[in-house]
């Protein structure tokens, strides 16, 4: 080879090498988040979940991408956006709650699905066994069975004179009809009567605090559904201003004024969600990742919104709480 060719293939070989680079870049591995709330009632929950991946060598834009689809509410966006992160060809699609799961679920049974649930996993469908996941799909269950009547329990135990509840339920969440049947057994236990009210927007939400005035209803449950957190602060002003005592499912209620919660730590069981991210994209498979449960819940107090609603809390419950925002 002549020393100009030789020197012309060498400048050719060395002006690719940035192209390889970029394609090497190109070619990390990208991770579609689907949810049905709004990706700002998420902030906690997703940093959570790119702890979580970090732990496994996953970092944001250095060797992994996200898509995000939020519905913002609106659950019937779901699988359209679903749909479209399984044309991008994601390497894993995160699912936050149940209907955004059933719709990935419905529009790939290749692409691994990591989901993060507030529900019965089985029961929903999303998978057979906790233990051994069949399919594609695998995650975080925070779901357990008497949360629906502890949180009426707590309630009751908060304004002890109202003999009226209400729950507010999504009817689009599969958790609706389930949870229902545990508020009336819970409510006729106690020898309380029980108003259930459905709410899919802020109309809806708007028209249920009518009827909450209405009714005189003393107390109030709102039920986890990924839609109702994503309109968690008119939830919590609409409560404050019908004077309304209302308890809610994750701390992050608590933290933006409302009176109490009681539920998983969220943060954690996302922190968890992501670390399945990462063992998938490292090689490991769905099928091979049981499903995990919360061992701990914990019940948030907001004392200055007690003080608001003038409430006086029992000692017996603040002892019990695991934080007392003042």
């Amino acid at each position: 080879m002549k020393r100009r060719e030789f020197i012309s293939l060498l400048s050719g070989t060395v002006a690719a090498w940035p192209l390889g680079i970029h394609a090497q870049e190109a070619a990390m591995p990208v991770v579609g988040i689907l949810g049905g709330s709004q990706s700002a009632s998420l902030n906690l929950e997703i940093a959570a979940l790119l702890r979580g991946l970090a732990e496994t060598g996953f970092v944001n834009s250095q060797n992994v991408t996200f898509e995000y689809r939020w519905a913002e509410g609106n659950y019937a966006q779901l699988p359209t956006y679903a749909a479209d992160l399984v044309a991008r060809r994601v390497a894993v699609i995160a699912a936050a709650g149940n209907v955004a799961a059933r719709a990935a679920q419905e529009a790939t049974a290749t692409i691994p699905i990591v989901f993060h649930t507030g529900d019965d996993a089985i029961a929903v469908g999303l998978v057979s066994s906790l233990r051994k996941p069949s399919g594609n799909m695998t995650g975080v269950s925070a779901f357990a069975g008497e949360l629906p009547s502890k949180r009426m329990d707590l309630l009751h135990r908060l304004v002890p004179a109202a003999t009226i509840l209400g729950a507010v339920l999504n009817p689009d969440n599969a958790n609706a009809q389930r949870d229902e049947a545990a508020f009336k057994m819970a409510a006729k236990t106690m020898g309380l009567r029980l108003h259930i009210l459905m709410a899919k927007d802020a109309i809806d939400l708007e028209a249920n605090f009518a009827t909450i005035v209405q009714k005189q209803i003393g107390g109030l449950i709102i039920n986890t559904d990924a839609s109702l957190i994503s309109q968690r602060d008119q939830i919590v002003a609409l409560a404050a201003r019908h004077n309304i005592p209302t308890i809610y499912s994750y701390r992050e209620w608590a933290s933006a004024g409302g009176l109490i919660s009681y539920g998983a730590i969220r943060t954690d069981t996302y922190r968890q969600a992501g670390i399945y991210i990462g063992r998938i994209l490292k090689g490991e498979k769905p099928t091979d990742l049981p499903v995990l449960q919360p061992t701990k819940f914990e019940m948030v107090i907001n004392l200055k919104t007690a003080k608001t609603l003038g409430l006086t809390i029992q000692p017996s419950l603040l002892a019990i709480a695991d934080e007392v925002i003042e």
